[in-house]
């Protein structure tokens, strides 16, 4: 795993070095002020997403909310201004994401905000997210820091001083953070809208007395802010403290995955973390000023409903007896051979369509998640596995397959292949089809991170081997355990998840049959099932729970 955060440093930091060496006094490479007219032809006009009369929610921030100067994700780090339209319901409020990296509340004071000031209107919200870059010289340099008063510790006093800056010879009043604010919140007020202070997102770094406590310390601005909602009586919110908080329940790998290249920036793990966080913030806050935007929020991204709610037609077993509340649920998550057509008898089958004829639905409820044509990638990015991850509960137990759809095409093509290795590893690709960037991770790397969800949600995951192909070299079924076979104990061994072998628990079944008549296994191909190779892999996975004396055995027939 070090090394998977090693590579990801340096892929980070080679992306942006092109553009400039120097590290800011955060210890980051964040230039994109320095190229602010290339980043102009990317960045919205103000007000130019309004809907009719609707109001508009403007963004006000630096890299955390909009990173790289082209907001692309070409560096492998995203801002959660990205994200946040996700969490509001677009026919009633437009979200423009006004964020630029490497801004500080006086340097977008200065060179952004009077044009972000033009598009707003009566009835508008302006988010004000800003302190990561509220630092280093006051004159020189990057010259981006506010005044600290004069005894260098007042940063919300209500003084200013003229500055020189070295470089130009050029003359500025330098207000406060405080006097930022204030300036910000009179002018968004002035036009009738209403202003909304955030704390800043959280850093990657742990507290020295807690190693599982995210150091809150680290981001100081968070008790200036807040006096400076009550002073000016603003709307506030604690993104820090609630995405803290998450951080704080996945445990360290997977908090340090939701950061890419540094403590500060993050991956899109992390933005949409941090955008799904803006949404609770806003909808846990009672100030009357923000009523009528909570009523835009979209409760069902921030309040998941459980698949059983949302897709009854997934459970697969039936109970003879009153439903029992607390019998586990059994979710099967994986590709085609799990969940195909599962109708014509002479079509394709998948076994989680036959999980009835091994599990017994007085003692569980089976539910296939299970799509065909997935990848782990896929499966994560189109948001089926999001959907399992918030139904699990206490108790619950998820089988893990898949591999089938894993090796190909990375970019171009069905672009849903993943990097062939069980180690944390990654890279950024440019997928061929929309030119959008994505960082993909390893085979490994996303069986891992579903284990780890599984566990994070107190669930119990299974690992369950790719099933066999029709495929008979030598007269002997194909086996691929020098592959996936190899990358799925190299990820057992490492997270000590249990591990149902199906790959070669049917494998041997077939080899005894022999293959003329293992033909009737599969459905004209090398992969797809008939409905009796379902019903075989069903059992395997059966034979293979009482094989490793899983608890799950108990709700076997």
């Amino acid at each position: 795993m070090r090394l998977f955060f090693i590579v990801m440093m340096l892929l980070a930091s080679s992306v942006v070095a092109a553009q400039d060496n120097r590290l800011d006094v955060n210890g980051v490479r964040d230039v994109t002020l320095d190229s602010l007219a290339k980043a102009n032809q990317v960045r919205p006009v103000s007000g130019s997403s309004r809907k009719g009369n609707n109001p508009v929610l403007f963004l006000v921030g630096n890299s955390t909310m909009r990173n790289g100067t082209l907001g692309n994700g070409n560096n492998g780090q995203w801002g959660w201004g990205y994200f946040a339209h996700e969490f509001f319901d677009e026919n009633k409020i437009t979200v423009e994401n006004h964020a630029l990296g490497g801004t500080s509340p006086r340097t977008f004071y200065r060179r952004l905000w009077p044009d972000v000031l033009k598009g707003i209107q009566k009835g508008d919200y302006v988010i004000l997210e800003l302190g990561h870059n509220d630092n280093g010289p006051i004159d020189h340099d990057r010259a981006r820091s506010s005044y600290k008063g004069a005894n260098g510790n007042e940063p919300l006093t209500h003084d200013s001083i003229l500055v020189t800056i070295q470089e130009t010879g050029k003359q500025e009043v330098v207000y406060s953070f405080g006097g930022y604010l204030r300036r910000f919140v009179s002018e968004i007020r002035a036009k009738g809208a209403t202003p909304i202070l955030f704390t800043l997102t959280p850093r990657k770094a742990y507290e020295e007395s807690d190693p599982n406590r995210i150091d809150r310390k680290l981001t100081t601005f968070t008790p200036w802010i807040k006096a400076m909602a009550e002073e000016l009586h603003t709307p506030y919110v604690d993104l820090n403290d609630i995405s803290a908080r998450k951080l704080e329940t996945y445990g360290k790998w997977k908090a340090d995955y939701h950061f890419f290249g540094d403590k500060i920036h993050s991956s899109a793990f992390g933005a949409k973390m941090n955008a799904a966080s803006c949404a609770e913030g806003l909808e846990a806050c009672n100030d009357p000023q923000i009523a009528e935007l909570r009523s835009y929020i979209l409760t069902d991204m921030i309040h998941p409903k459980s698949i059983l709610e949302t897709h009854p037609d997934w459970v697969v077993t039936k109970s003879s007896k009153k439903a029992d509340a607390k019998k586990p649920r059994v979710f099967l998550t994986g590709d085609s051979t799990v969940k195909n057509n599962d109708k014509d008898e002479d079509g394709m089958w998948g076994w989680g369509s036959q999980a009835a004829t091994v599990f017994d639905g007085n003692k569980c409820t089976v539910v296939n998640a299970a799509k065909a044509g997935r990848s782990t990638r896929t499966f994560l990015e189109e948001g089926r596995w999001d959907e399992v991850y918030h139904s699990i509960e206490p108790g619950d137990y998820v089988l893990i397959q898949f591999g089938h759809n894993d090796i190909g095409d990375i970019d171009t093509k069905k672009e849903r292949a993943v990097i062939r290795t069980a180690a944390d590893t990654c890279h950024v690709y440019k997928m061929a089809s929309n030119g959008q960037y994505k960082v993909i991770y390893s085979f490994g790397w996303y069986l891992k991170k579903f284990i780890q969800d599984v566990r994070e949600k107190g669930g119990t995951p299974i690992l369950v081997s790719l099933t066999p192909r029709n495929e008979w070299p030598k007269g002997k079924v194909e086996r691929r355990n020098d592959s996936y076979g190899k990358w799925y104990r190299e990820v057992v061994a490492e997270t000590g998840v249990d591990f149902v072998d199906v790959h070669n628990i049917t494998a041997d079944a077939l080899d005894k049959m022999g293959q003329e008549k293992a033909k009737a296994m599969f459905n004209h191909d090398h992969t797809h099932t008939s409905l009796a190779g379902a019903r075989l892999n069903a059992k395997s996975v059966a034979k293979g729970l009482k094989q490793i004396k899983s608890p799950l055995r108990k709700c076997l027939k």
